[in-house]
């Protein structure tokens, strides 16, 4: 990406040629569209979504960075962005892996991003901060389904499903791992969180549709589907499940988004002042 194909003018062009000053430093989302490999506005609004999502995880004001705007382009009136400097690093770690442009982009920002000591070298870190923040509501939303359908002890409800996926409750697999109570999730790994969305979204979905009611039917319930789950990751990893490996805690990955955020802010206010 050191070498973006401005495809207007047939030239080959920096991530910087693209800056545009005006009050505040911008780029273009439709420039930055293009650079991607996108073909229009529609399929890269996606990845823009996911964008705004680790925002409003990070609590970091979203139309600051992502600032929706009308454009004429090539005398068309058109639906475009402003993005941050921040917002397109984002943007980009949130891009399709598969586009060869998505995955020189980030290889370029995560050298880039290394003077702001951002030190994320793909999209794993940010998908597992908003996987967790989907686990998050998933969890609110069965434990309202699960009280609905008659569970009086919440807590073993909620064991009954980690009985399922990993042979033992959620305390022990604490233990196992060394960490701290209430903590487990935020050291999992993509796919785990993943498993884990999956396993909760099921076990809400199948308490709705089977009519599912009372505490002990509610239990077994959980335990099934998550020995379901149990038995998938078995099946393509090769691992149980409470033998995945740990990461990096998620507080850690966002307090080094927060640290980058403000350090790449920085940067563009001081370039403008000189």
């Amino acid at each position: 990406m050191e070498e973006i194909q401005n495809i207007n003018e047939g030239s080959s062009s920096s991530f910087e040629d693209f800056k545009n000053e005006n009050g505040i430093t911008f780029w273009w989302a439709s420039d930055l569209m293009v650079m991607l490999g996108y073909k229009d506005m529609k399929s890269f609004q996606k990845v823009l979504d996911r964008a705004t999502k680790a925002f409003v995880s990070l609590n970091i004001p979203h139309y600051e960075n992502i600032n929706s705007q009308q454009r004429e382009i090539e005398g068309h009136n058109c639906q475009d962005f402003k993005l941050s400097r921040f917002a397109c690093y984002i943007a980009v770690m949130n891009g399709d892996p598969k586009k060869v442009q998505v995955a020189e982009a980030q290889v370029y920002f995560a050298q880039q991003t290394r003077k702001f000591e951002l030190h994320i070298e793909n999209n794993d870190d940010i998908e597992r901060m908003l996987i967790r923040e989907e686990l998050t509501e998933g969890n609110k939303s069965l434990a309202s389904i699960a009280k609905q359908s008659g569970v009086i002890d919440y807590a073993k409800f909620q064991n009954a499903g980690y009985l399922g996926m990993y042979n033992m409750e959620s305390w022990r697999l604490e233990k196992k791992r060394d960490v701290k109570k209430g903590t487990l999730m935020e050291h999992m790994g993509r796919t785990e969180l993943a498993a884990n969305l999956f396993r909760v979204t099921q076990t809400e979905e199948r308490i709705k549709n089977k009519g599912i009611k009372g505490q002990t039917n509610l239990e077994q319930t959980h335990y099934d589907v998550g020995k379901g789950v149990r038995g998938i990751i078995q099946k393509n990893m090769g691992k149980n499940p409470e033998s995945l490996p740990q990461e990096k805690k998620i507080a850690e990955v966002k307090k080094e988004l927060k640290d980058g955020h403000k350090k790449m802010l920085k940067e563009d206010n001081n370039k403008k002042k000189k």
